[in-house]
């Protein structure tokens, strides 16, 4: 069902143009659909500002539940931003206190970038721990990305995350753990999750959170998981929402750092990735970019163009199909009564609707 274009979010027109369905506000007004909120909080840093922003509302927007979606942008201002994404959040994003007034059905919270070895001694722990707390009590289910999940798990289960030796970042298979969880419903019992990240949460872990463990993989570890109540939060500690293009414009990224002697080694290929005869144009790549750094010449082109259509991108089906999944529960449960709290409308004999 149709994304609602209630602002002039550039977002909106981007997946219009990609053959999204997008409802102008005043075509939703004449439509007789139920009406989905959906906050999301986007404390990621301004290089994948928008890019984040667009990979989420693609995800709700692919829904196949009968509703119209309404998707709430805001962030924190501890979170640091320069001046063209600090205007850019001015100017389309909602302030914290407009989502608490007017309330949300469900939220979801992006990763962010850390410069501290404890989660609790970066600027922007306190207010997001005051969203997470108003969230829990307020919102009907809460979808965590990334570092957002490593926040609520040291924030509400005490279990803080630990450094990986290296970087973990490429494609991983996982297997779904319990298949009879509507989360993964129609979901392939082996499916494919981008990941990357510095630090994890291992699955001893989860399960001393009392948390139920839904995918996992054996190189990358937990990827998916939901609350002891078993839908209230839901985790993902991978990135399914990203573009196939999205560990290029990362690999990319670290290529340039290297050559701005912003770090000493040259990046590792993302496991599972580029394939081989990627692999080789990027190592010439490499070749022809550490040269010209010994010599004191510009930056060869980063052949970004030619690497792209060649790409396979293995997860967004899943990943589609585990946002419909979690977003029909919402639907599920608010249609009920909107203003019961979540847990007054769980059978105790049948938590997760399994009986219709």
């Amino acid at each position: 069902m149709p994304l609602v274009a209630h602002t002039d979010l550039p977002t909106f027109e981007r997946l219009r143009s990609e053959g999204g369905t997008v409802l102008a506000a005043d075509q939703a007004i004449h439509q007789e659909i139920r009406e989905l909120h959906i906050g999301l909080l986007n404390m990621m840093p301004d290089a994948a500002l928008a890019a984040t922003e667009r990979q989420f509302f693609r995800l709700v927007g692919e829904s196949n539940q009968i509703a119209q979606f309404y998707v709430h942008p805001f962030t924190i201002e501890a979170v640091p931003r320069g001046d063209k994404a600090a205007a850019y959040v001015a100017h389309y994003y909602e302030s914290f206190d407009r989502i608490r007034a007017d309330g949300l059905d469900a939220l979801i919270i992006t990763g962010a970038n850390v410069t501290q070895p404890d989660l609790a001694l970066e600027p922007f722990w306190e207010p997001l721990i005051e969203v997470i707390d108003w969230a829990h009590e307020n919102v009907t289910s809460v979808l965590c990305s990334c570092l957002a999940t490593h926040a609520v798990l040291q924030f509400r289960h005490g279990q803080k995350r630990r450094r990986l030796p290296d970087k973990r970042w490429g494609v991983y298979t996982h297997r779904v753990v319990d298949r009879s969880h509507p989360l993964v419903n129609d979901v392939n019992t082996l499916f494919d999750v981008p990941h990357s990240r510095f630090n994890q949460v291992d699955r001893e872990q989860f399960e001393q959170a009392h948390l139920h463990v839904l995918g996992e993989s054996r190189e990358a570890g937990v990827h998916l998981a939901v609350s002891e109540d078993l839908l209230r939060t839901v985790y993902f500690q991978g990135h399914p929402e990203y573009d196939i293009i999205s560990l290029l414009k990362e690999y990319k990224r670290e290529v340039v750092r290297f050559f701005n002697r912003e770090c000493e080694d040259y990046p590792p290929f993302p496991e599972n990735y580029f394939g081989l005869q990627n692999q080789a144009i990027l190592d010439e790549s490499g070749t022809e970019l550490r040269a010209a750094l010994r010599q004191g010449k510009p930056i060869p082109e980063f052949p970004e163009a030619f690497i792209a259509p060649r790409l396979h991108n293995t997860w967004h089906d899943t990943a589609e199909a585990v946002i419909n999944n979690w977003i029909g529960k919402v639907y599920q449960v608010t249609s009920m009564d909107r203003k019961v709290p979540f847990m007054a409308h769980v059978d105790p004999d049948d938590p997760l609707g399994l009986r219709g």
